[in-house]
């Protein structure tokens, strides 16, 4: 498999600069996408890797931009936006909006983005989407000039994304999928892999991947499996074990959902993994 290239320019508005961060959860790292003729809009900032500075500064100079405008986040998550700190002594008195939701700390003040906000830059429009389900504060960012949607952690290039049980919702992921396919998009700039050509295809691709997982719960509970661990040896059988503790996460939303729905029951022991019944 040929190496992800470190920077890249998608399209005549849109540029790529890996963020450098890669890992079993990130890929070959971190997507920041920098869009617009003149002066970009920086897309997310990746986790704070120090290499990541001067390989943005090396394609901004490549691109002939002086600087960002100002910093857009996709959502919360550290491999998004923990390189914030970093920039802002890079690029002083820049300005970096995102869903304000459910934020324990920031990294100093931020602008409030609200679903549907437009950020207009050089030749390029950005319309925020709420998508909630991998994060509470899950931002798309619609582009209208080229019928493309930034999907942050929503929807990846070669894989599918964790639901994380702490502040993902399974409920919300699904309804954050079917949202976007109310949207004219042919095109899919993902925080982690390749840019997605066709976009509607992934979409329905993802949310038939999740209709599958919950159908082989259900099946492994009506055989009798009844924790999580036991239903992720089965279903994730052909995955890598290094990956079954994210396998587990996934499993225990889709439960979490199937229990708000009464279609499953739960039984907590003190020190003891809870195990599940279909109702």
């Amino acid at each position: 498999m040929s190496e992800f290239p470190r920077t890249a320019t998608p399209s005549g508005l849109v540029g790529r600069v890996l963020g450098l961060n890669p890992g079993l959860m990130t890929g070959p790292g971190t997507n920041t996408y920098l869009v617009g003729r003149k002066d970009p809009i920086l897309l997310d900032t990746g986790a704070g890797v120090p290499e990541y500075l001067p390989l943005l500064a090396d394609y901004l100079k490549h691109r002939g931009w002086p600087r960002p405008s100002r910093i857009l986040l996709t959502h919360r998550h550290r491999d998004h936006m923990g390189g914030v700190p970093q920039l802002r002594e890079m690029f002083r008195s820049i300005g970096v909006a995102k869903m304000i939701y459910r934020d324990a700390e920031l990294p100093g003040h931020m602008e409030n983005l609200a679903d549907g906000a437009t950020v207009k830059g050089d030749g390029v429009t950005l319309v925020a989407v709420y998508t909630p389900g991998h994060a509470s504060d899950h931002l798309c960012y619609y582009f209208p000039e080229e019928r493309a949607l930034f999907t942050g952690d929503l929807i990846l290039g070669g894989t599918t994304t964790v639901i994380p049980p702490d502040d993902g919702d399974l409920g919300d992921y699904m309804a954050s999928l079917r949202r976007l396919q109310a949207l004219d998009v042919r095109r899919i700039y993902p925080a982690h892999g390749p840019v997605i050509e066709d976009a509607p295809a992934k979409i329905q691709e993802y949310i038939d991947h999740r209709l599958m997982r919950e159908r082989q719960i259900l099946e492994a509970l009506g055989d009798g499996l009844a924790t999580i661990p036991e239903m992720v040896a089965r279903i994730y059988a052909d995955v890598s074990p290094a990956l079954h503790y994210a396998a587990g996460m996934s499993v225990s939303s889709h439960l979490a959902k199937l229990k708000r729905e009464a279609r499953v029951s739960e039984e907590v022991a003190p020190n003891a993994p809870s195990r599940w019944r279909p109702v």
